[in-house]
């Protein structure tokens, strides 16, 4: 058997492995076996979030090739002050009471940044474009990730969103992926991702609304509607794919890092969570208000 795909498969199934205890009450149980109590899963998932905001932030750097000038070294201070300011939130459960008009100003700055990242490229050959790009692609994501779950301080209780909206990535896809190497003929971006097509983006979005409806089905403890989630996940996820391959292609970088052996860096993992959790953390806040 080919070695990198043995390589592939387990480094695969270890990712998902952590991605499922992290993000599920599996974690903290499986810690209580060794000893009761040990972590609770609030932590766990603070923890994977904290440690892929890290890595993120340093092949994000890596790939941006920033200077010997003071950009280069403000980046992660920058990253880490925004992600604590959430993590606040995130530990008073103030993410759930209430609504502040910064975060929809901070959901605008990703909009802005993919846009500049496709239309006006030579802004981030300036270490100063690098530096704000950097912090706005990697630090509010995963800061946003920190107000997707629910989760009680006072037993067990941990909210699934995080889990099925990974799931729903995974299956968007890998659906897209085989409609389109069945199907497709007409390319979607044929310059900056060749393999991508109009017929695998369709079948994506059709099918992972098939499964988003069993899971709407079967989940109904999940915040919001996730039929709605699925749709939006389905058409965002292939849009995270591009928003990193441009990135890359645009300052000529294969992979984003090797932490994953086989599949890359944790941005090359992550791109289309990048772009999908601040969509649905839009939508979680419009919801509260139809």
């Amino acid at each position: 058997m080919d070695k990198n795909l043995i390589q592939r498969t387990i480094s695969g199934i270890v990712y998902i492995a952590v991605i499922i205890l992290c993000t599920t009450p599996l974690g903290a149980q499986l810690l209580d076996q060794i000893s009761p109590g040990l972590v609770k899963q609030q932590y766990l998932y603070y923890g994977l979030i904290t440690f892929l905001l890290l890595v993120g932030t340093w092949e994000c750097i890596k790939i941006m090739k920033f200077g010997d000038g003071y950009e280069k070294w403000v980046v992660l201070p920058i990253v880490l002050l925004i992600f604590y300011m959430f993590s606040k939130r995130y530990f008073y459960h103030d993410f759930y009471f209430n609504f502040r008009l910064t975060e929809i100003l901070a959901l605008a700055l990703v909009v802005i940044a993919v846009v500049t990242l496709f239309k006006f490229t030579s802004e981030l050959y300036f270490d100063s474009g690098k530096l704000i790009f950097t912090v706005i692609y990697v630090a509010l994501p995963f800061s946003f990730a920190l107000g997707l779950p629910k989760y009680s301080s006072y037993d067990s209780n941990f909210s699934l969103e995080v889990i099925f909206l990974f799931i729903l990535i995974w299956s968007s896809d890998t659906f897209a992926y085989l409609v389109g190497k069945f199907f497709g003929k007409h390319k979607m971006a044929p310059k900056i991702s060749p393999k991508k097509t109009w017929e695998g983006y369709a079948g994506g979005v059709v099918l992972t609304l098939v499964l988003s409806y069993f899971v709407e089905m079967y989940q109904p403890q999940l915040r919001g509607n996730w039929m709605v989630v699925g749709f939006l996940i389905a058409a965002f996820a292939p849009l995270g794919d591009l928003v990193e391959s441009q990135l890359k292609r645009t300052f000529g970088v294969k992979d984003s890092g090797n932490i994953i052996p086989g599949h890359g860096g944790v941005l090359d993992r992550l791109d289309s969570f990048l772009i999908c959790v601040p969509v649905v953390y839009l939508y979680f806040i419009l919801e509260k208000f139809i």
